[in-house]
């Protein structure tokens, strides 16, 4: 199950009270740039700092699930939803959320993706393109999660994203878009595999590079226009 939100409306930003200094300085417009408080190491703890930094940012339900537990009172059912967040230009979250009703879980899945966002390299890593153009990634990456292994492969351009639907999706909202992937282990938990595909997305943040390999690559983070 993967669908898209409807269009949301315009994050108003004159009924938002801040709780944290981070998010007082966005309102004041003293940061604007997301990218600055990713570089800062800054505490991204309120997801409405996410509405107004990347406006242009889309939603897209990966799954939602009736899941059960057992209590000395009987079996209790929630909802569980996973969710990925991204602006399609180098941004992207995934998140969890549980509920007694469908509603509530993927706003709670929402706000989780937003405040796991991260920022995604992208480049041209294979040697059989080599056009030095953001359309792929730089590297190969592995992400791991529960028993789900993913591994991250540069693409020449025109190739697509050979993955499956739920790599697919995070993938194309990080603004990936030529990639293979290799996945190992019970794929079918969306969850796991949304997570294993971000972190080796995340895991691509920790390569060093010298400045002649990164321009050879066209490595570019976070905002590519």
């Amino acid at each position: 199950m993967a669908e898209k939100r409807a269009e949301k409306r315009k994050f108003n930003t004159d009924s938002w009270e801040p709780k944290t200094q981070v998010g007082r300085m966005v309102k004041e417009g003293t940061i604007s740039d997301i990218s600055y408080i990713m570089d800062k190491g800054l505490p991204l703890l309120e997801p409405e700092i996410v509405d107004v930094l990347l406006p242009d940012l889309e939603e897209q339900v990966l799954d939602v699930k009736l899941v059960q537990r057992m209590h000395k009172s009987g079996r209790r059912a929630r909802y569980r939803a996973t969710v990925v967040v991204g602006n399609k230009n180098g941004y992207v979250g995934v998140g969890m959320g549980k509920s007694k009703e469908v509603g509530p879980a993927i706003r709670k899945a929402i706000a989780q993706a937003k405040l796991s966002l991260i920022k995604v390299r992208v480049g041209c890593g294979s040697w059989e393109c080599g056009c030095g153009s953001p359309h792929s990634i730089p590297f190969t990456a592995k992400g791991t999660c529960g028993s789900v292994k993913v591994e991250l492969l540069p693409a020449p351009r025109g190739v697509g994203l050979v993955a499956g639907n739920v790599a697919k999706a995070v993938l194309g909202l990080a603004g990936v878009k030529d990639a293979w992937t290799t996945t190992y282990g019970d794929t079918r938990t969306t969850y796991n595999f949304a997570e294993a595909t971000f972190d080796a997305l995340n895991n691509l943040n920790f390569v060093r590079c010298l400045p002649e390999q990164k321009a050879k690559l066209g490595l570019t983070e976070g905002r590519v226009l």
